[in-house]
């Protein structure tokens, strides 16, 4: 099976875990953890940036499949080239906090805009910037899926000054994971739910709907291997009893 088609697996099976070293996170060392706390906890994915430095570096050091994630269709193409499983355009946190903001026409501009200048078939993952109104949402999730795209993935609110303790985790994730629930009852295409996603919250999102958790800070932003690869185990642990739970529904 190759890889790609075991991370297909695991969104079939509602149990896909993708660890996020960050669109923005250009240290080598700190990414390097980030793929190892992946590869050695059993996650279904690790995305990186587009640095093709960083890009072949990963790939040296895991089977895992490897998404690149750019807001450039040049460097989502070019990624392709370099040995990337998946190419996600997306992960815009790092990007809002520059002040930038995405719209529905912008993002399905870039969208095809990659699609025209990439030369061979890759999974495709796309963001839906989670400030959008939710009919906004809706209308850009159904025109990425007659595109073709393989996966979306949604978004919560950005904040600058999150609360502390749990009640910030939560309401981090409480966009998020309503914009799931929208999504996955309007489209077909599979959702991956991201933004403020960690132990805490991730059995909220497959609650949700979710075929697929993306997250970022509650790995990459702690300081030892061992609590990296520990909270990886334990989202892992979380997918993998949804799973279960829904084989049992059937």
């Amino acid at each position: 099976m190759s890889r790609i088609e075991s991370f297909k697996r695991a969104l079939n099976e509602k149990r896909a875990v993708k660890i996020i070293a960050g669109i923005d996170n250009f240290n080598v060392e700190s990414v390097k953890k980030v793929v190892n706390a992946a590869s050695n906890s059993g996650a279904s994915a690790v995305d990186i940036c587009a640095n093709p430095d960083i890009v072949a570096m990963a790939r040296s050091m895991t089977d895992l499949p490897l998404f690149v994630s750019s807001v450039e269709p040049q460097e989502l193409a070019h990624a392709a080239i370099l040995g990337a499983d998946a190419i996600e355009l997306g992960n815009f946190d790092a990007l809002y906090k520059k002040g930038l903001t995405f719209s529905a026409s912008q993002v399905l501009s870039l969208v095809k805009r990659t699609l025209e200048l990439l030369d061979r078939d890759i999974f495709f993952c796309v963001t839906i910037p989670g400030e959008l109104e939710i009919a906004e949402q809706i209308e850009l999730a159904r025109e990425l899926e007659d595109l073709g795209i393989d996966l979306i993935q949604t978004e919560g609110h950005f904040s600058k000054d999150p609360a502390n303790g749990v009640r910030g985790l939560v309401e981090r994730a409480e966009l998020t994971i309503s914009n799931t629930i929208e999504l996955t009852r309007n489209v077909e295409i599979p959702v991956m739910t991201a933004t403020g996603i960690n132990p805490t919250t991730a059995p909220l999102a497959f609650a949700a709907g979710a075929s697929a958790i993306g997250c970022g800070s509650c790995v990459n932003k702690l300081d030892s291997e061992i609590s990296m690869l520990a909270v990886s185990k334990s989202l892992v642990e979380i997918a993998e009893r949804n799973a279960q739970y829904t084989v049992e529904l059937v």
